[in-house]
């Protein structure tokens, strides 16, 4: 059961930066409903429970705390606890390494520097350059809050042509729930939305003093039912590589690996890339898109 109404949570992120102790609940909370007592080797006393999956008292035990420190915790109070009782408490909630890490930055946030209001983020010149060089394939820059930085020619023949979108639009969320035509071009657009949302939990835990993060949270969970159902999991992974499906509007199907490499000089910036199995018909589809050059990128609906 949610313990805050989707749309009370849009009105109050719109704009603001995020509530870090309301976001430590939630996600405890959020991840405990998901087990079972059978899940973790405890018995099932009864058929009948008031609340969903494990019990505080349950967790703590599992976690070797006591009930009440761990209620504290589960209210948001992240102060002063340490990183045994938090590896303590992820291993008795099964979590990922993703969400492990996520309950490190809601807990225990690192310090930022703080940066310029409105500075925007900012690509290498020799990072575009290599984007250039990649004629076959389609490749892109990612940074904070899903914001495509750059990109190359092939990316657009894919993707649609982002140069011209207002910069504010160059964002995978807002293309993703807001655009009609992406839900057409991502055959699992479900799977798509996910990974969107997950990506931006993770950042709003690294970030949950960013008020573009908190306004473009707002702006999606006022716009798409889709979105606020998403973010009301306060599911977080990281998705590194896996294949996505397109139905491009001039070669049709493709299926395309992709991968994503963080930058070691940003780690808040990512390359992606794609690439279809040599002699396969999607790289077929490629090479045409290829020689179709700008005839391809105008083909694609951006707006």
């Amino acid at each position: 059961m949610e313990r805050r109404d989707s749309a009370q949570e849009a009105t109050a992120t719109a704009g603001h930066a995020l509530d870090r102790r309301a976001e430590l609940s939630e996600f405890l909370r959020s991840r405990r409903a998901r087990l079972k007592p059978e899940d973790v080797g405890l018995p099932q006393f009864g058929r009948r429970r008031r609340v969903p999956g494990l019990r505080r008292e349950e967790l703590a035990q599992l976690a070797g705390v006591s009930v009440a420190y761990y209620t504290r915790l589960e209210q948001g109070n992240g102060r002063n606890v340490s990183a045994e009782v938090l590896d303590a408490i992820a291993r008795a909630l099964r979590l990922s390494d993703a969400e492990h890490a996520h309950l490190t930055h809601l807990a225990k946030p690192k310090s930022h520097k703080k940066k310029p209001a409105g500075r925007q983020q900012q690509v290498r010149v020799a990072l575009r350059q290599l984007l250039d060089t990649m004629d076959g394939v389609p490749a892109y820059v990612v940074g904070r809050r899903a914001e495509i930085l750059a990109w190359n020619r092939m990316a657009a023949a894919l993707f649609g042509d982002w140069a011209e979108l207002p910069a504010a639009e160059r964002n995978w969320a807002r293309l993703t729930f807001l655009r009609p035509e992406y839900r057409e071009l991502f055959v699992d657009w479900e799977q798509k939305a996910i990974d969107i949302v997950c990506a931006l939990r993770m950042d709003a835990g690294c970030h949950p003093d960013d008020s573009k993060l908190s306004a473009l949270v707002g702006e999606l969970s006022v716009k798409s039912e889709e979105f606020r159902r998403l973010w009301a999991t306060h599911d977080v992974k990281e998705k590194n590589h896996g294949v996505k499906r397109l139905h491009h509007p001039l070669v049709g199907d493709l299926s395309l690996q992709f991968e994503s490499f963080k930058l070691t000089d940003d780690s808040e910036q990512s390359l992606v890339t794609y690439h279809a199995e040599p002699g396969s018909p999607s790289a077929d589809s490629l090479r045409l898109l290829a020689s179709w050059g700008t005839d391809a990128i105008r083909a694609v609906p951006s707006s």
